[in-house]
């Protein structure tokens, strides 16, 4: 009896060896991600991106093509809208183009080196690497790590979920939580294709700049009057001191908010205008700045982007670049709440 307990013991203690040899580590698991998703010669993907900050959810479908080593293109739209943004990097620098608006800006920047975006899956790798105290949870199908974000939104959404399959080892998800751990953007990949290559011409802002679709709702908010738009913010010393509404040059109206206290801003907004031509890039100070639900430019002191065909226009000498962004992800139609 004595032997046959013995024995058992054995062998249990053989099993659990065995077991604990063919599990990886979380850091194994990290290598084999960094090895996949940022060393390979180029990738093509198809993902969803929700963006939950405002009153309402908003859907954007996302298409990226990457070659290695930098050159990159993305392409945002909103679902059920006409309006597409895209970001491009080639060897002559960074471009947003705005077809529909015959908008093309040229920045000097390193993008997207200086800011990640989770929907690109080599700086994914890269954030899951950096934070020395990401942890690591599993499932019967999946790995699911947590993490902090590197990108100009983490000072309002610190932390990253990201859900990889355990079979592909490819990312599923990616889930962008606020200070509170709430859910406030989800990328959804649909499809990633990797080893794909594109050639060099494949990047030229010229490729894309053409759009046959005229933007009709930014025409009829250029000929009307348009609802003024209002930052939603839980700052108690700060609060809106002056509202005008002004006639331009070209006959729209420009409105200019002004915000006195701790923390004050001016924000300007008004109708969009459409370029002549997207094929002659306008170079834009500052570094591009992936809202989310819109690309736009940031200095030390102001802010730019445009959204629903209004453009919008933050400077202060008060906030920092995170609390502009934070104006900017709270701004809604309608009245000051």
């Amino acid at each position: 009896m004595r032997r046959k307990v013995i024995i058992f013991f054995v062998l249990l203690l053989s099993v659990m060896v065995l077991g604990a040899c063919g599990k990886d580590s979380k850091e194994e698991v990290l290598e084999k991600l960094h090895e996949k998703w940022a060393k390979g010669k180029g990738y093509e993907l198809e993902a969803t991106m929700e963006i939950k900050t405002g009153d309402e959810p908003r859907i954007y479908d996302v298409n990226v093509w990457h070659t290695q080593p930098d050159f990159y293109r993305v392409q945002v739209s909103q679902q059920d809208e006409d309006v597409t943004q895209m970001i491009i990097r080639n060897k002559e620098g960074v471009f947003v183009v705005t077809p529909s608006l015959k908008k093309t800006y040229k920045f000097q920047s390193e993008w997207p080196k200086q800011n990640s975006q989770p929907y690109l899956i080599g700086a994914l790798a890269e954030d899951l690497l950096a934070d020395k105290n990401v942890q690591m949870e599993e499932t019967d199908n999946h790995y699911i790590f947590t993490a902090a974000t590197r990108n100009n939104h983490k000072s309002i959404m610190p932390t990253q979920k990201v859900t990889v399959d355990k079979k592909t080892l490819l990312p599923k998800s990616v889930s962008i939580l606020n200070e509170a751990d709430e859910e406030q953007m989800l990328i959804t990949f649909k499809k990633i294709d990797l080893g794909v290559q594109h050639k060099e011409k494949e990047y030229a802002v010229e490729q894309f700049t053409k759009d046959e679709k005229q933007n009709v709702a930014t025409e009829e908010k250029q000929s009307t009057n348009f609802q003024t738009y209002y930052p939603v913010l839980a700052w108690g010393n700060t609060t809106l001191a002056d509202e005008k509404r002004i006639k331009t040059e070209d006959g729209t109206e420009r409105v200019i908010l002004t915000f006195e206290g701790d923390k004050s801003f001016t924000l300007v907004q008004e109708p969009v205008e459409v370029g002549e031509s997207a094929t002659i890039p306008v170079f834009q100070p500052g570094e591009l700045l992936d809202l989310g639900f819109t690309i736009g430019a940031i200095t030390d002191h102001s802010l730019s982007f445009e959204k629903d065909g209004i453009s919008f226009f933050i400077a202060s000498n008060d906030l920092t670049k995170e609390e502009m962004i934070e104006v900017a992800s709270s701004i809604s139609e309608g009245s000051l709440k």
